[in-house]
């Protein structure tokens, strides 16, 4: 008969798998590259030329220390800077960092001789033109996740807010009236609430609703396995019907500007509230104003708006948006400016995440995460490698990489990758044994061939 088999204690049978991020990713390949043997040399470009960044919008000073640590100059701004500020400065800077309200315009960007990437240290980037960007062979990188918990976050506190009229009896008391009163003052438990939306944002917010004890419901554009008992409905206007709570997390689309309109508030029951920390521009406003005039809707929390004043202490009044006074005068309407993401725990890991995308686009060419382009890398060259690295962005018609190809073909060609997204693509190679005198011929002949749009070498 045979022994049993004996299991130590300690030993795990089995583990839940575990997803990975973008952040996963990088943060394996650096300790990857602690135990290289060989460590990843420093690349630098050709040209010898500092890397001038311009960062804006008081973007978190540990990116700003990451860059200054790298050896580029970096001028910080806390505030945005108009089209016309942008169109005077943009010409001396190889990189720009922003968040939302800052517009990086074609015209911007046709004034941006040196400007080799974008960096929006924010969820949103539809202040680029992306188009516009694209085919001036600037990638766009953003932080599609890390602020998502501190938007879910603060969705929760302006549920209890509302239901509880928390900021009118905050602001009577503090005017010296004292109105303790439960007429029209609801719990959340028991509640139904609609998200708009089921991304990082909506999946994290559906989690906590539920632990409140709130029924969760939500709309999307893709099928969506729900998390916990949340339960996906065939279309916006059986959400609006349903819930009692409505809340927005889509970016702004000309299919989703005004999604939410007069037709749709009308849909949305007596006495129900409407969240947006969105985009301002998916919520009508004046339509949102009558409908809470009427008392259709209980009340409103929102966090974005068509018009945004471009800095702390700017006004936001009627010349901004025709509508504003009228907007704040109402009851149990909760405005904040724009705070969603501005938590210490997510500029923080916004900061890192972007800057580390920009460090690496500029310093190795990898557009691994951006969003309006190509997605390429290479492994890093050694640091007792001899080799340069080619960053040819270029139209994406045929032929191209048949002359970069040619080009290449007295050289040893260690690695190659290319790739295409629209009208643009992307290819990156480490060659070997490139004299001085070669690698300026060579560059000469892939930069100038017609499709080119940019063209780095890195040594």
């Amino acid at each position: 008969m045979s022994k049993p088999i004996t299991i130590a204690s300690a030993v795990v049978a089995s583990t839940s798998p575990q997803g990975t991020s973008l952040h996963d990713h990088f943060r394996r390949r650096q300790e990857l590259a602690t135990f290289d043997i060989r460590l990843p040399k420093i690349l630098h470009p050709v040209e010898k030329e500092d890397i001038r960044l311009l960062i804006l919008e008081n973007i978190s000073q540990g990116a700003v220390n990451t860059f200054r640590a790298q050896g580029f100059h970096v001028d910080h701004h806390t505030r945005a800077m108009s089209e016309d500020e942008l169109v005077e400065v943009i010409g001396t800077y190889h990189a720009i960092g922003i968040r939302s309200k800052t517009k990086i315009t074609a015209k911007v960007l046709k004034a941006a001789s040196k400007l080799l990437v974008i960096g929006c240290f924010c969820i949103g980037t539809n202040q680029v033109d992306l188009d516009s960007a694209s085919r001036a062979g600037i990638p766009v990188f953003n932080s599609p996740f890390s602020n998502s918990r501190s938007v879910a976050e603060l969705v929760v506190s302006e549920l209890v807010a509302l239901s509880r009229q928390l900021f009118e009896r905050a602001y009577e008391l503090r005017q010296g009236i004292w109105n303790k009163k439960s007429k029209g003052c609801w719990e959340i438990r028991g509640k139904t609430l609609g998200i708009v939306g089921y991304g990082h944002i909506g999946a994290q917010l559906s989690v906590l609703a539920e632990a409140f004890g709130m029924r969760v419901l939500f709309h999307d554009v893709a099928n969506i396995m729900p998390l916990g008992s949340a339960r996906q409905v065939d279309s916006l206007d059986t959400l609006l019907k349903e819930a009692d709570f409505v809340t927005l997390h889509v970016p702004e689309l000309p299919e989703t500007i005004e999604m939410i309109s007069k037709r749709q508030l009308a849909l949305m029951k007596r006495g129900s509230y409407l969240i947006n920390n969105a985009r301002g521009r998916v919520v009508d406003i004046p339509a949102l104003v009558e409908s809470l005039k009427s008392g259709h809707l209980a009340g409103a929390a929102l966090d974005v708006f068509p018009l945004e004043p471009g800095s702390n202490g700017a006004p936001f009044d009627n010349q901004l948006n025709t509508w504003a006074s009228e907007l704040r005068a109402l009851p149990n309407v909760i405005l904040t400016p724009h705070i969603g993401g501005s938590t210490e725990e997510a500029q923080r890991m916004i900061g890192d995440e972007v800057s580390q995308a920009l460090s690496r686009y500029l310093g190795y060419g990898s557009t691994l995460g951006a969003v309006n382009f190509p997605e390429v890398d290479l492994r890093a060259i050694a640091a007792d490698g001899t080799q340069i690295r080619i960053c040819h962005v270029h139209k994406n018609q045929p032929g191209v990489l048949k002359q970069v190809n040619d080009a290449l073909s007295p050289y040893n060609v260690e690695k190659q990758y290319s790739d295409s997204k629209g009208e643009v693509a992307y290819v990156m190679a480490d060659i070997a044994d490139v004299s001085p005198t070669d690698m300026n011929s060579l560059r000469d002949r892939i930069s100038g061939t017609d499709a080119n749009i940019l063209t780095r070498f890195l040594i």
